[in-house]
């Protein structure tokens, strides 16, 4: 949808995200200059879906929608709980996905301080986020459906990403080649939701499973991904 004429009702033809509640911020952050309308679905998802949105100037941005109704509420808290940035968190199934987009927009942020190679942030409200749009036409793909040309080099990008995430005090939490980009033959983390800090109890679990997952991935493909080296790499330890 290119237009902001575009009618309400045709939210309704993707994914049965668009509730009237959801209708009312998508427009929302239209009439407030972000984008001019979604264009075309990037990603359905469990919990969200994923659309490239149009702005002024003809580029483009992501716009990540998550479902009031079928989220995960029980995994979010899991993840949230544990963040002293939301030990304030109040109760009830809205509060916890307004939290959980407000937690990856922070997350975001702090990625991007750390110079890891993330989308940028550029606003949220309520359910929805937006991203700046990684790709030239279409979205970059992940890297489960673009295997690199030099897998050892790419993995060394990862591993340098995952570094500066954790020196920032950071653990993606659910990395994967479901989650990272190839974007001209260099990585992009996304989804940065469940991003957890060092403080979490279950920190070191979820680096060794980000690292776990990684490896495997590249051992399938022929690199050569030592865990108990890529861990050393990345917390010196």
């Amino acid at each position: 949808m290119a237009k902001k004429s575009k009618p309400r009702e045709d939210f309704k033809t993707w994914g049965d995200v668009f509730d009237q509640f959801t209708q009312r911020t998508v427009y929302k952050l239209i009439s407030q200059g972000h984008f001019e309308g979604l264009e075309s679905p990037i990603s359905i998802g469990k919990e969200s879906n994923v659309f490239s949105a149009l702005r002024k100037d003809g580029s483009k941005v992501m716009v990540k929608i998550y479902r009031l109704e079928t989220s995960d509420f029980n995994r979010m808290l899991d993840y949230i709980k544990d963040d002293p940035r939301f030990i304030n968190l109040k109760k009830g199934k809205r509060n916890i996905i307004f939290s959980w987009v407000q937690r990856e927009y922070r997350n975001l942020l702090k990625a991007r301080e750390a110079n890891v190679s993330v989308p940028t942030p550029l606003t949220f409200s309520n359910n929805v986020l937006v991203l700046e749009f990684i790709g030239d036409d279409a979205i970059a793909p992940k890297l489960k459906d673009k295997i690199p040309k030099n897998p050892r080099e790419f993995l060394d990008n990862i591993i340098i990403n995952i570094k500066r995430l954790y020196k920032a005090g950071f653990v993606h939490a659910d990395l994967s080649a479901f989650n990272i980009l190839n974007f001209n033959e260099k990585p992009v983390f996304i989804d940065f939701s469940q991003c957890t800090t060092l403080e979490s109890s279950r920190a070191n679990e979820y680096l060794e499973r980000d690292i776990r997952n990684i490896s495997n991935f590249f051992r399938k493909i022929g690199a050569r991904a030592d865990e108990a080296k890529i861990r050393k790499q990345i917390t010196n330890q």
